[in-house]
Formats: structure tokens, C-alpha cells, sequence
């Protein structure tokens, strides 16, 4: 026994009974039903997509109000749901439409049902959590009419005397604001952000915003996280592909509005050595509009980082024979003269290959002018305090998988070998598969993190080998083609070739023995983003009996002509698993005016014996661990 530890622990109470009360109302809190947990993965930049879900909670909250109100109507149910979803919005909108006291009676009204909703949703929380959750300011006035909104007729001029005093008060707005944040709060207790909060789409940031105000998340870096991050922290490769991809995609806003990122060098640099061609044409998506200059100069730029992005790699690859990259060394397989390359036995012609500032005796190598660019450019990464204040929010919050509540959540793959061993990857004469690879890559990851200023250490290139590399588990292909798709037009050259583990996924037995290998029960489930599923094409995003749920349904809209649906996200409440599979999301001013909701249809993955408590949840486990030492401290309180 530790006895200063329970002397320390001891003056946190001011008496023996103290102590009790305290063992009493923890275990009261672990008997209560298990919050719901709200699983959502690749949004890919789509903000509004991204926060209409996140506010109607996969559609529990109409499900909520439903049981709530079994009376009411599909469109009395859904004019209430816009309320709590867009409650400013809304009440605006309102205002707009009705008479002074018109719009003060459906205030009065919809105030009553909030109430009345709060304290239905709130039911398997302590009355001390429903309390933390109001703003401040109203804690007390909305305990009050929580407590009285079903009162009797001994307290009913009690309750409609406090209602008059707020309407007088001109309070009624403020206090539905509250109730609809409150409401939400309380339908979704946990956040789980699957990866690949960034892409194509044109809000990374503003989804990153709204994360960090969120007060219970978690994210499992993608892809796409990983070589943002990377840009930030002094890899000069991961820039490029960022610069290139925002590029591709008419997204520079993201880098130049958004991070207040300055690239005028590198947008001169392009435009004095490119021509604009096919094949670096911006794929622009719905709604974006440029002008023919605009797309020209994104054409020169797109090109102009990918040679940059092809020369800094050959470096890297050089620099890592571990990373068994020298496949991948694409300039030093050109044939400069005949413009032709030599992938393995093959000779292809290279079509509209530009290469200005190449020299084809060192491929690889930097000009005095690129070299200034590149360094110009690290510098104004490194110098966005919103980008630097994202990728710490994403280091404290994210992790290469996480294991929480018996599952198992990583976004892309953990990287197999045909007959379903666990792949090895060697650095430094040490090798690591399994749960010890993504721990090593995740101390790595951080590593780099930690030392922004360095560009060529181990660190900083792991993090590109996380984006390109075989053994990554954000990316899981032999290859990525990024060359051949712009300058080959024989298709076969562009194939990717997946890890084993995207085919042995469908196996229980694989997913059972992961599960083991990370320390989970059989009955767990492992939860993966990364690769859309194409439900139109009859594809099953529940794979292994069950075991496996595959989130990634497509928030991108470029993937939703190939999906067919606009999005999966997952629920875990106390009852069990459900997947939520959405169709496209319009606009918050439709959503207001007109009530439109995402049409959601819900999946049950896996339902319990018996309800899920607190005690059942890593939550509840560090409760009970609690509980234990209050207990000694109790039994022995007069020792201490």
C-alpha cells in the first residue's frame, strides 16, 4: 500500500463521510446507460456536409424527439429538429415570417418542447452532467424549468410565472439557443474522427475549428492528415504534394486565405518554366468557377510542384534504402533524349512531359532558385499560426489507431502478408508489424512533431513513407502512381496494387486475431475509413460477419457518383452498433427554410444481451479504479 498516496488523495476530502459520498455517487454513475459515441470518417474538406450530421447526430436526434413526442406529426417532428439543428438560423427565419406576437408565442411553445427534450435525452446522465452543460448564465433558470416543465397544477403558475418574467425579459431566443446546444450535446456524447479531415474539399480548416470547440474527440489520423502535418513540420515533399493536390483540385484558397500562406515565389516560378497541358487540367467540383487564366496558372503551378515533388523524392529515396522506395525513383528511369521511361521490362512514352530545370545527369537535383523557393516556402508553413495551431490540436487529439470502448479504430489498413501474417517493416535493423508497427510510426510521427526545423531526419521522412509507402497503414499499396497517371497514358501502369489485408478483411478469423493483437476482446469490432464503398455497385461496408465496419461512404462529392450515397458514420449507444448510411446534404438556408433534412438509413451492426453501462466503458473502467482506492482510503481512513 501506498501510503502517500492515500495521504494525498485523502486531503481532496474533508471528511470520512466525504469519501463515501464520493464512493456512492461514483458508483451510482457507473450503473448508468453507456453515452452514445458518434463515428465519422474521410469528410474530406466538406464543412457543411460534415456539420449538418455532426448537429442532427446521424439522425438521432429526430429519433429522440420521436420518442419524445409520439404524437406529433413527420412535420411537426421535423420543424423541431431544424430548431435544435440551426437554432439561430431558425428562429431568424421566424422572426422574418410571423407578427411580433406570433413569433413570441412560437417561442413560448418551442421553449416548452426544448424542455421537455433536455430532460428526455438527459435521462441517463447525472443531474450534475445536464448542469455542467448549460451555458453559465442560465444554469439555474434552466434546472428550474427542466425540473418544473411537467409540474402539476400546485406549481404550473410557478413555472408559467417564470416563462412571462423571460419573454419580458426579452430572454426567450438566448434561452432556445441554449436548450438546442444542450440537446445536441447530450444526444452525442463522444466524437470519433476516423481520418482525412483533409483532401480536396475546400474547409479543412473550418472542420478543424469546430472540432476543437467539441468537448469530448478523438481523431485517427489519414492520409491526408499525416501529409499535412508533415508540411508543417519541415518536410519540403510533403509541402509540394500539398501545394500540388490544392492545385489540382482549385483549392489554393485553403493555403492562401485560410493559412494566410504566401506563394507568390513558387506561382512566378511556374509560370516562367510551364505550359499549361492536358493532363494537369484542375478538376474543379461543383460550384467552383474560374476564369481560363485562373485555370492556366493552376495547370502551370500543378506540374511545376509535381517535378519539384519527383526530384525531392528521388533525394528521399536515396537518402532511405530501408524504405525500399528505389521503385518509385521515377526521374532516374527517363530516358530525357527520347522522352521515354523504363518501369521494370516496359518502355512507355512519356506524353507531354515537361522538364525545364531537370539536368538528366543528377535527375534529382535542386536549382539555386528551387532550393530559395523551398526554403521560402518551409518558412511561411511553419509561420501560420492557424495551421500550427491545427496540427497541435491534431498531435494532442490524434493517434494512429485507438483502441476505446472494446473497438478498434484505424483509417486505412494494418498491412498483411497473402497468408494473413502481420507485415514487417525493417528500419535501422529492427522490424515491426502488427500493433508495434503503428506504435513506432505513431512515436515517429510525433518525433517530427516535436522538431519542426529538421527536414531530412528519419522523423520528417517517415512521415512521407506514411503517405506513399507499402508497410504504411494510411496507405497499404505496392505503389502510388502519381507519375504514370500524368505522363502514361497506358492505363495498366496507373494500377495500385492493395495490401493483402483489403481482400482478408472479409475473414472474422483475420479481424479476431487484430483484435488480439491490440489487446481486444473477440467481441470487438475494428472500424476503418479510407477506401469508399461502392453501395451502388451492391458492395457491403459491414464485412466478417460483423466484425469489421468500413465508414468511408463517400463525404467527398467527387466519390459520390461512385458510391451512390454521400457519407457513412456510425452510432454506439447502450443498446449497440447501428451504421447510418446519408444521401447529399443541400444547404443550411434549404435545411431552414424548408426543413430539409439528409435522408438517412440505419443498419444495425451488432445489438447487446444486455443494456451497456458506464462500468462497461474505458470510462468506466478508470471510475472502478477509482472506486477501489476510495475504498482502502475509507477502510483505513483513520491510518492515513
Amino acid at each position: 500500500m501506498d501510503k502517500k498516496y492515500y495521504q494525498l488523495l485523502k486531503k481532496q476530502f474533508s471528511s470520512k463521510e466525504a469519501v463515501l459520498t464520493e464512493i456512492i455517487n461514483l458508483s451510482a454513475i457507473c450503473e448508468l446507460p453507456k453515452a452514445t459515441e458518434h463515428f465519422m470518417s474521410d469528410v474530406h474538406g466538406e464543412y457543411d456536409a460534415f456539420n449538418h450530421v455532426l448537429r442532427n447526430g446521424s439522425g438521432s436526434i429526430k429519433e429522440k424527439l420521436r420518442d419524445c413526442f409520439p404524437g406529433f406529426s413527420a412535420t411537426e417532428i421535423s420543424s423541431l429538429a431544424t430548431l435544435i439543428y440551426y437554432p439561430q438560423e431558425k428562429l431568424d427565419s421566424e422572426c422574418q415570417l410571423k407578427e411580433t406576437e406570433e413569433f413570441e408565442n412560437y417561442c413560448r411553445i418551442n421553449l416548452v418542447y426544448l424542455l421537455k427534450t433536455v430532460k428526455f435525452v438527459g435521462q441517463k446522465y447525472t443531474r450534475s452532467k445536464v448542469r455542467k452543460v448549460f451555458p453559465e448564465k442560465f444554469r439555474y433558470i434552466l434546472e428550474e424549468l427542466i425540473n418544473e416543465v411537467d409540474s402539476t397544477t400546485d406549481k404550473r403558475d410557478y413555472f408559467d410565472s417564470i416563462l412571462s418574467q423571460l419573454q419580458n425579459l426579452g430572454e426567450f431566443t438566448r434561452l432556445i439557443v441554449a436548450l438546442a446546444d444542450t440537446i445536441r450535446r447530450l444526444t452525442v456524447d463522444h466524437l470519433h474522427v476516423v481520418g482525412d479531415i483533409y483532401d480536396r474539399g475546400p474547409y479543412p480548416d473550418k472542420i478543424i475549428d469546430r472540432l476543437i470547440k467539441m468537448p469530448s474527440v478523438d481523431v485517427q489520423w489519414g492520409n491526408h492528415d499525416i501529409v499535412w502535418m508533415a508540411a508543417f513540420s519541415g518536410s519540403p515533399l510533403a509541402m509540394m504534394n500539398v501545394i500540388r493536390i490544392c492545385a489540382r483540385y482549385g483549392n489554393l484558397d485553403i493555403l492562401e486565405e485560410s493559412y494566410g500562406i504566401n506563394l507568390r515565389m513558387i506561382l512566378e516560378y511556374a509560370e516562367r518554366y510551364y505550359e499549361p497541358s492536358e493532363a494537369f487540367q484542375p478538376r474543379l467540383v461543383d460550384g467552383v468557377r474560374l476564369s481560363d487564366d485562373e485555370k492556366a496558372l493552376l495547370n502551370k503551378l500543378q506540374e511545376a510542384t509535381a517535378i519539384l515533388q519527383f526530384k525531392l523524392e528521388s533525394q528521399l529515396i536515396k537518402r532511405r534504402p530501408d524504405f525500399q522506395l528505389e521503385h518509385r525513383d521515377v526521374l532516374h528511369f527517363i530516358d530525357f533524349s527520347e522522352k521515354t521511361i523504363k518501369l521494370g521490362t516496359e518502355v512507355y512514352e512519356l506524353t507531354d512531359f515537361q522538364a525545364p530545370t531537370v539536368n538528366p545527369e543528377q535527375p534529382e537535383s535542386l536549382t539555386a532558385e528551387e532550393e530559395k523557393i523551398i526554403s521560402h516556402l518551409l518558412n511561411n508553413f511553419r509561420s501560420s499560426d492557424k495551421l500550427k495551431r491545427h496540427v497541435e490540436f491534431l498531435q494532442e487529439k490524434g493517434a494512429m489507431y485507438l483502441s476505446y470502448n472494446g473497438n478498434l479504430l484505424i483509417h486505412g489498413c494494418l498491412p498483411l502478408h497473402e497468408n494473413g501474417d502481420f507485415k514487417s517493416f525493417t528500419v535501422n535493423k529492427e522490424a515491426h508489424a502488427g500493433r508495434d508497427l503503428l506504435d513506432f510510426f505513431d512515436q515517429e510521427v510525433r518525433k517530427c512533431l516535436a522538431h519542426p526545423e529538421n527536414s531530412t531526419d528519419l522523423a520528417t521522412d517517415l512521415m512521407w513513407y506514411l503517405w506513399v509507402g507499402e508497410c504504411s497503414s494510411l496507405f497499404g499499396k505496392t505503389a502510388m502512381t502519381t507519375f504514370e497517371r500524368y505522363y502514361i497514358k497506358d492505363k495498366n501502369t496507373h494500377v495500385e496494387k492493395k495490401n493483402p489485408y483489403y481482400q482478408l478483411r472479409e475473414e472474422a478469423e483475420i479481424i479476431r486475431k487484430i483484435l488480439e493483437n491490440f489487446g481486444l476482446d473477440e467481441e470487438g469490432h475494428l472500424v476503418n475509413g479510407h477506401t469508399p464503398i461502392k453501395e451502388k455497385n451492391g458492395e457491403n461496408p459491414i464485412k466478417a460477419d460483423g466484425k469489421l465496419i468500413v465508414i468511408d461512404g463517400g463525404f467527398a462529392k467527387a466519390y459520390q457518383k461512385e458510391t451512390g450515397i454521400a457519407g457513412y458514420t456510425l452510432l454506439y449507444n447502450s443498446f449497440g452498433i447501428q451504421l447510418v448510411a446519408h444521401q447529399p446534404f443541400s444547404t443550411v438556408k434549404e435545411a431552414v427554410e424548408k426543413g430539409t433534412d439528409i435522408i438517412s438509413l440505419k443498419r444495425l451492426v451488432a445489438e447487446v444481451d444486455q443494456r451497456k453501462r458506464v462500468k462497461d466503458t474505458n470510462v468506466g473502467q478508470t471510475l472502478l479504479s477509482e472506486i477501489a482506492d476510495l475504498e482502502v482510503l475509507f477502510e483505513h481512513y483513520e491510518e492515513f
